[in-house]
């Protein structure tokens, strides 16, 4: 008598306990082990070995969105630190710091100009080991922090020693050899200079390694935000140092000093102001509000009705002073994109057309952009007020990007094993969408997008997340087969439409043609596989065609849709193709299709054509002609000719020669 073999059910509890744990992905990739060393059934097996694949799929989306989660918790305390503290030492090193923090580095470091002696310092450091580096002095322009100077852009480099695009010299290059830095990035710290001036790098901030590394675009913009910190720091500082020198230079007596007393207050009150609204702004950050909450503070604090726009010009919120919301005009994206760059270049806001407009960064990328509808001046106390809402606004959204990636990873692979193992637990697929918020057996679209060949492919993932979460399109979306599946609520929207539509944004988004093709509508675990294959030949299709750059479906690929898709409508493209020929012959009785069929059975040969037909060469042709004036000069181009041969073919396999 055999012993019962045994169960699954102990080794998947088991994986519950472990992520429950946060266990070392070593203790999850055991526990299939164990269930084959159990003598766990093969089938039973299989389950725990896919079920151990996933738990550690879910572990790693966790501990990166916990990695995440400290990320952006530095980077609300560096706010907080520049809102409690007057000190600049302490806030600096606190930003070095987090710096170091944030981006996992051995060092980070922080330097500023001496106006006095013409070169540069080592004004914080953080990780530094070596005295001759902590004490470097650096000459304008030399080195990787000279080309951040100078271009006011961030840089980096995975090798430090052997990069050529900045200038080398022997006392920086010892410095950076005794402190064993390999990869170093570095962001320049703006700040905008007087009405009218253009910004000004007042210093740079670096993170280091000692060894070599490449620099995620996340992590460039992540130092950015905490460089923009330190900017508001020391231009704080500077502030209160320049109201001090006034007050020593003023006159002691006493109309002079009442008059200086009053200068200093109303300097004070405004620093107050401008300190008392950032802490506002930051705390509706960390309260988890929405960008309109942002915009509303703002609106109410400068008395002024704002609207804030994404890089394309569609409104992301539009708020009056009082808080209540409103329909902004039209916002020409040419217009706005072209100002955003400018107030992006000199780190200011700028006024143009009865507007001020301020640009949100996050590094190099317009993550979108302020417009105070205010035709009189803004003084100095409110235009830093509206710059430091421009930065906590790139934290938030930064924060809501960061929250969607997430998610959408986690949602991706629901998409992922949709499509490479549907037919083994469809029911189960149905469920964890439902779970993870996505209802398969609803109606949606389905859409394949991929760049050209030697195109940014790694920007089109992150392009679509921004698609699917920062607009009036949502869904969830996965790389898949060396494209990205998307994967959309079904509207009133036609799939050609929807196609071309995310083909024209993705490629703003990506900076890069993407050439989309669309299944749909279709709902259901195994209608949605089939969507998936036709979207798929469909795409082929239009690589084929050179169709790149564009968005279509099956059903607008003419005669390459009937051979491509689905539903195959044979009749529709039947009546499309030859329906002048046929009406024209059932209101005439005349044999137009014979004809034109019977001219090309014979490879375009009149004589015999007309042998076929039983009649005179010249009634041929007095029939071609009539083809012609029907269907137009073009009928017999090599394109349209194969259109019209393929809808008489299938004209006759439908009972064509009957009528």
């Amino acid at each position: 008598m055999t012993e019962p073999s045994a169960s699954a059910a102990p080794h998947l509890r088991r994986l519950l306990d472990l992520l429950a744990d946060d266990a070392p992905a070593e203790a999850l990739g055991a526990v299939s082990s164990q269930a084959r060393a159990d003598g766990v059934p093969p089938g039973d097996l299989a389950e725990v070995e896919r079920a151990t694949a996933t738990a550690l799929r879910i572990r790693g989306a966790l501990r990166q969105h916990r990695r995440r989660e400290l990320q952006l918790t530095a980077l609300f305390d560096t706010a907080g630190d520049l809102a409690a503290s007057r000190d600049l030492d302490a806030v600096l090193k606190a930003i070095v710091r987090r710096a170091r923090m944030l981006l996992g580095t051995d060092t980070a470091y922080l330097t500023l100009p001496d106006e006095e002696a013409g070169d540069t310092y080592m004004r914080v450091t953080d990780g530094s080991v070596s005295v001759v580096f902590q004490r470097l002095r650096l000459e304008l322009g030399h080195g990787l922090g000279g080309l951040v100077a100078q271009t006011a852009r961030p840089y980096a480099t995975p090798d430090y020693r052997t990069d050529d695009r900045f200038h080398h010299t022997p006392n920086i290059n010892a410095g950076v050899l005794d402190e064993g830095l390999v990869a170093i990035l570095g962001v320049p710290l703006l700040l905008g200079s007087s009405r009218g001036g253009t910004g000004k790098v007042i210093g740079v901030l670096f993170a280091a390694d000692r060894a070599a590394r490449v620099f995620s675009p996340d992590e460039v913009a992540l130092l950015c935000s905490l460089a923009a910190h330190a900017a508001i720091a020391i231009d704080t500082a500077r502030a209160l140092a320049d109201t001090r020198s006034a007050l020593d230079e003023l006159a002691v007596t006493n109309a002079e000093l009442a008059e200086a007393n009053a200068a200093v207050r109303e300097h004070s009150a405004a620093m107050r102001r401008a300190e008392e609204s950032h802490d506002r702004l930051t705390d509706l950050v960390l309260r988890g509000r929405e960008v309109k909450d942002v915009a509303a503070a703002v609106a109410g604090l400068l008395d002024s009705p704002l609207t804030i726009h994404d890089p394309a010009g569609r409104p992301l919120a539009a708020v009056r002073p009082d808080g209540t919301d409103f329909t902004p005009d039209a916002m020409d994206a040419g217009w706005l994109a072209e100002t955003a760059e400018e107030s992006r270049t000199g780190a200011r806001a700028v006024h143009r057309d009865g507007r001020w407009i301020c640009a949100v960064l996050a590094g190099r990328e317009l993550l979108a952009g302020l417009v105070l509808h205010r035709d009189g001046r803004l003084d100095d106390s409110d235009r830093r007020l509206y710059e430091r809402a421009a930065v906590v606004t790139g934290l938030l959204l930064l924060l809501r990007r960061t929250v969607a990636e997430t998610e959408n990873r986690v949602r991706g692979e629901l998409i992922t094993d949709l499509l490479t193992g549907a037919d083994r637990d469809p029911e189960g697929l149905a469920e964890r969408g439902r779970r993870l918020g996505v209802d398969l057996d609803r109606p949606h679209m389905l859409l394949v997008a991929e760049v050209a060949e030697g195109g940014a492919r790694e920007r089109l993932a992150p392009a679509a997340v921004r698609y699917l979460f920062g607009g009036d399109v949502h869904g969830v979306s996965a790389e898949h087969a060396g494209s990205v599946v998307l994967l959309t609520t079904a509207d009133a929207t036609a799939a050609g439409d929807a196609a071309r539509a995310a083909a024209e944004r993705l490629g703003q988004l990506a900076q890069t043609p993407v050439t989309v093709a669309a299944a749909g509508p279709a709902g259901g675990v195994r209608e949605l596989v089939r969507a998936h294959q036709e979207a798929t030949r469909c795409l082929n299709a239009m690589r084929v065609l050179g169709h790149t750059g564009e968005g279509a479906c099956v059903e607008e690929l003419g005669f390459l849709g009937v051979v491509l898709g689905n539903a195959q409508d044979v009749d529709g493209f039947v009546a499309a193709t030859l329906g002048p020929l046929l009406g024209y012959d059932a209101r005439r009785g005349t044999q137009l299709v014979r004809t034109l069929g019977a001219y090309f059975g014979s490879g375009g040969s009149l004589v015999r054509a007309k042998d076929e037909l039983h009649v005179h060469v010249n009634t041929v042709v007095q029939r071609l002609d009539r083809v012609q004036a029907l269907l137009g000069p073009d009928w017999n181009e090599p394109g349209r000719a194969l259109e019209l041969q393929l809808a008489l073919r299938l004209h006759l396999l439908t009972g064509g020669r009957k009528r």
